[in-house]
Protein backbone atom coordinates (compact mmCIF):
# COMPACT_ATOMS: atom_id res chain seq x y z
CA UNK A 1 0.00 0.00 0.00
CA UNK A 2 1.50 3.23 -1.06
CA UNK A 3 1.79 6.21 1.54
CA UNK A 4 2.31 9.96 1.44
CA UNK A 5 5.50 9.16 3.29
CA UNK A 6 6.60 7.20 -0.39
CA UNK A 7 4.92 10.23 -2.50
CA UNK A 8 7.49 12.64 -0.82
CA UNK A 9 10.27 10.30 -0.54
CA UNK A 10 10.06 9.85 -4.69
CA UNK A 11 9.11 13.82 -5.45
CA UNK A 12 11.59 15.48 -7.35
CA UNK A 13 11.13 19.19 -5.86
CA UNK A 14 11.08 18.99 -1.69
CA UNK A 15 10.66 22.76 -1.58
CA UNK A 16 7.84 23.89 0.96
CA UNK A 17 7.29 27.36 -0.60
CA UNK A 18 5.38 29.54 2.18
CA UNK A 19 3.81 32.87 2.63
CA UNK A 20 2.79 34.55 5.90
CA UNK A 21 -0.90 34.74 6.70
CA UNK A 22 -1.03 38.63 6.54
CA UNK A 23 0.89 39.18 3.00
CA UNK A 24 -0.62 41.13 0.31
CA UNK A 25 -2.41 38.35 -2.51
CA UNK A 26 0.10 40.00 -4.64
CA UNK A 27 3.10 39.05 -2.89
CA UNK A 28 2.19 35.91 -2.90
CA UNK A 29 0.99 35.65 -6.86
CA UNK A 30 4.68 37.02 -7.32
CA UNK A 31 5.67 34.02 -4.81
CA UNK A 32 4.21 31.87 -7.05
CA UNK A 33 5.44 33.25 -10.26
CA UNK A 34 9.25 33.16 -9.08
CA UNK A 35 8.52 29.45 -8.13
CA UNK A 36 6.95 28.68 -10.59
CA UNK A 37 4.51 26.85 -8.45
CA UNK A 38 0.41 27.24 -8.51
CA UNK A 39 0.11 27.28 -4.80
CA UNK A 40 2.04 28.36 -1.71
CA UNK A 41 1.50 27.55 1.62
CA UNK A 42 -0.21 29.98 4.36
CA UNK A 43 1.25 29.89 7.69
CA UNK A 44 0.72 32.65 10.72
CA UNK A 45 2.13 35.30 12.41
CA UNK A 46 2.95 34.55 15.60
CA UNK A 47 6.65 33.33 16.41
CA UNK A 48 6.12 32.35 19.39
CA UNK A 49 3.48 29.96 18.60
CA UNK A 50 5.31 27.92 15.67
CA UNK A 51 4.51 27.80 12.10
CA UNK A 52 0.94 26.73 12.22
CA UNK A 53 0.14 26.47 8.85
CA UNK A 54 -3.65 27.83 8.57
CA UNK A 55 -4.19 27.01 4.58
CA UNK A 56 -3.24 26.76 0.94
CA UNK A 57 -3.64 29.79 -1.46
CA UNK A 58 -3.62 28.45 -5.67
CA UNK A 59 -4.18 30.13 -8.71
CA UNK A 60 -7.40 28.96 -8.26
CA UNK A 61 -8.03 31.25 -5.23
CA UNK A 62 -6.43 33.51 -6.94
CA UNK A 63 -9.17 33.33 -9.81
CA UNK A 64 -11.80 33.33 -7.15
CA UNK A 65 -10.97 36.36 -5.57
CA UNK A 66 -10.75 38.47 -8.53
CA UNK A 67 -14.29 37.82 -9.68
CA UNK A 68 -15.47 38.34 -6.37
CA UNK A 69 -13.13 41.33 -5.30
CA UNK A 70 -11.99 42.53 -8.66
CA UNK A 71 -9.10 45.04 -8.69
CA UNK A 72 -9.04 45.21 -5.01
CA UNK A 73 -7.54 41.64 -4.28
CA UNK A 74 -4.28 42.08 -5.19
CA UNK A 75 -4.75 44.36 -1.95
CA UNK A 76 -6.37 41.94 0.24
CA UNK A 77 -4.84 40.39 2.67
CA UNK A 78 -4.39 36.82 2.53
CA UNK A 79 -6.11 35.85 6.04
CA UNK A 80 -9.34 37.65 4.97
CA UNK A 81 -9.44 34.78 2.13
CA UNK A 82 -8.76 31.60 4.00
CA UNK A 83 -12.00 29.83 4.95
CA UNK A 84 -12.96 27.15 6.35
CA UNK A 85 -10.27 24.39 8.41
CA UNK A 86 -6.96 23.37 6.94
CA UNK A 87 -7.07 20.27 4.85
CA UNK A 88 -4.16 18.02 5.49
CA UNK A 89 -2.57 14.40 5.49
CA UNK A 90 0.10 12.38 7.51
CA UNK A 91 2.88 10.50 5.96
CA UNK A 92 0.75 7.52 7.12
CA UNK A 93 -1.88 8.39 5.23
CA UNK A 94 -2.49 6.21 1.64
CA UNK A 95 -2.66 7.48 -1.29
CA UNK A 96 -6.42 6.50 -1.88
CA UNK A 97 -7.10 8.87 1.25
CA UNK A 98 -5.00 11.49 -0.27
CA UNK A 99 -7.13 11.37 -3.66
CA UNK A 100 -10.31 11.06 -1.83
CA UNK A 101 -9.56 14.09 0.18
CA UNK A 102 -8.86 15.85 -3.12
CA UNK A 103 -11.54 14.69 -4.75
CA UNK A 104 -14.27 15.42 -2.23
CA UNK A 105 -12.67 18.99 -1.67
CA UNK A 106 -12.15 19.69 -5.06
CA UNK A 107 -7.92 20.33 -4.38
CA UNK A 108 -5.05 19.67 -6.00
CA UNK A 109 -2.30 20.28 -2.73
CA UNK A 110 -2.58 18.76 0.59
CA UNK A 111 0.10 20.11 3.05
CA UNK A 112 1.37 16.60 4.93
CA UNK A 113 0.98 17.82 8.63
CA UNK A 114 2.71 15.89 12.07
CA UNK A 115 2.81 16.72 15.32
CA UNK A 116 1.82 20.26 14.21
CA UNK A 117 4.66 20.20 12.00
CA UNK A 118 4.67 20.61 8.57
CA UNK A 119 6.36 17.89 6.69
CA UNK A 120 5.73 18.61 2.81
CA UNK A 121 2.68 19.16 0.28
CA UNK A 122 0.96 16.45 -1.61
CA UNK A 123 -0.12 17.55 -5.38
CA UNK A 124 -2.51 16.10 -7.52
CA UNK A 125 0.83 15.97 -10.07
CA UNK A 126 2.79 14.06 -7.51
CA UNK A 127 0.33 11.45 -7.80
CA UNK A 128 -0.53 11.28 -11.12
CA UNK A 129 3.75 11.03 -11.47
CA UNK A 130 3.60 8.07 -8.98
CA UNK A 131 0.89 6.19 -11.05
CA UNK A 132 2.90 6.65 -14.26
CA UNK A 133 5.71 5.17 -13.08
CA UNK A 134 4.45 2.55 -11.86
CA UNK A 135 3.27 1.62 -15.32
CA UNK A 136 6.09 2.49 -16.88
CA UNK A 137 8.00 -0.25 -13.82
CA UNK A 138 4.85 -2.31 -15.66
CA UNK A 139 6.39 -2.10 -18.82
CA UNK A 140 2.97 -0.75 -19.97
CA UNK A 141 4.07 3.20 -20.35
CA UNK A 142 1.12 3.56 -22.72
CA UNK A 143 -1.30 2.73 -20.00
CA UNK A 144 -4.31 4.81 -20.20
CA UNK A 145 -5.46 6.55 -17.22
CA UNK A 146 -8.44 4.27 -17.09
CA UNK A 147 -6.01 1.20 -16.64
CA UNK A 148 -4.69 2.25 -13.72
CA UNK A 149 -7.19 1.50 -11.46
CA UNK A 150 -8.89 4.26 -11.94
CA UNK A 151 -6.28 6.30 -9.93
CA UNK A 152 -6.21 9.19 -11.83
CA UNK A 153 -9.80 9.73 -12.29
CA UNK A 154 -9.51 11.80 -9.37
CA UNK A 155 -7.11 14.04 -10.95
CA UNK A 156 -9.53 14.95 -13.90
Amino acid sequence: MITVEDILREKRDTRIVTVRMNEKVAQAVKVMRRENISSVIVKDDCSTEGDTVIGVFSERDVTRALLEHGPRTCEMVLASLMAGPVISCTTSDTIETVMRLMDENQIRHLPVIENFELLGVVSATDIMRHYLRVAEALGQPGLSPNGLSGGLAVLR
